[in-house]
């Protein structure tokens, strides 16, 4: 979610909204594996939803809109979601889901690799399994992948900094952890793209665990290390949120220029106050709409559509008030 780069700059400078893309990628046919009283369609169904984060505004807003559309059709849905991004506290949630044995499952898996072998399980006894928002490396775990295209965001947010560093000076990406598909794949984005700027040295990355009182200190001390630091990349809302932080604590708001993914509303604010200059905004909330889509249409016997890229905007303090841009703010609750 098309290469606009040089483009993209001048866009978001001027605050116009940036459609990353959208759509689907080529359909094949709905996943073979059978689920507990597979006939007669998606109504009735049980489906069930673990989030990386529960608390997290982005997942949040994904559960609301997932709930509002399995509703509609007529499926039993609950949520769940991981108290921290950690393997080890998302594993009891996928073991307690599989042995409720549901038809669906959506789930965003918080590592690439190590809930493979329990979310092979789980689809082998026959629940048909969506990937939402992150994803793991075996082609064959889902019927469906719905997320953002991170590297191209990546990117977006690499121009926009650049843009506003005046294309010299240091960056800094700060970003969760390693082996997490959605942020790796943003940080691939950002670094490659900051490569078409030779007055720009890229700092290494740093990762907060999703931690923001991590990200505030770490963004300190990396200003005290490299005096001229000109920006910086959050990979995600709680990294925002700390780098707001640590820079308004530094007295550097405004002068260390913030690229951050999502719109959480902590990150609304600090745009509104200009600690943050660019919120890249994924929308979960299409993504959740669209995994219960995909479930309903696999459960009737129609084809699934294999991989999906939701659509994103930048958003300024220019262009914030648009109702076209504004629908993108994540929600605190449904």
């Amino acid at each position: 979610m098309g290469s606009i780069r040089s483009r993209r700059r001048l866009l978001v400078a001027v605050g116009t909204v940036l459609a990353l893309g959208a759509g689907a990628s080529a359909c094949g046919s709905s996943d073979s594996g059978g689920s507990s009283g597979s006939s007669g369609g998606a109504k009735g169904k049980k489906v069930r939803l673990i989030t990386g984060v529960k608390s997290d505004p982005f997942y949040i807003t994904m559960t609301c809109a997932a709930q509002a559309e399995a509703k509609a059709k007529g499926m039993d849905f609950t949520a769940d979601g991981s108290a921290q991004w950690d393997v080890s506290v998302q594993r009891p949630l996928l073991d307690s889901t599989a042995a409720s044995r549901p038809d669906g499952l959506l789930i965003s898996p918080v590592d690439t690799s190590a809930l493979t072998p329990s979310l092979k399980q789980i689809q082998s006894a026959g629940t048909k399994v969506a990937l939402v928002d992150t994803t793991v490396t075996d082609t064959s775990v889902g019927i469906t992948r719905i997320s953002s295209d991170n590297e191209k965001g990546g990117r977006v947010a690499a121009d926009a900094l650049a843009k506003l560093m005046n294309e010299k000076g240091s960056v800094i990406v700060i970003s969760v952890k390693p082996g997490v598909s959605t942020t790796d794949a943003r940080i691939k984005g950002f670094t490659e793209e900051m490569g078409k700027y030779p007055n720009i040295k890229v700092l290494p990355t740093l990762y907060d665990n999703d931690l923001p009182a991590t990200a505030a200190s770490q963004i300190q001390s990396t200003l005290a290390a490299h005096p001229d630091l000109g920006g910086a990349f959050a990979g995600n809302t709680n990294t925002g949120t700390g780098i707001a932080t640590g820079l308004k604590q530094a007295g550097k708001q405004g002068t260390v220029k913030v690229a951050a993914f999502d719109a959480e509303p902590d990150e609304v604010t600090a745009l509104k106050a200009g600690t943050l200059q660019v919120l890249v905004a994924q929308d979960p909330a299409a993504i959740g709409r669209q995994a219960v889509d995909q479930l309903a249409d696999a459960f009737e016997g129609k084809s699934v559509t294999k991989s999906i890229g939701t659509n994103m905007v930048a958003i300024t303090k220019d262009n914030m008030d648009e109702p076209s841009v504004s629908k993108y703010f994540y929600k605190s609750q449904c």
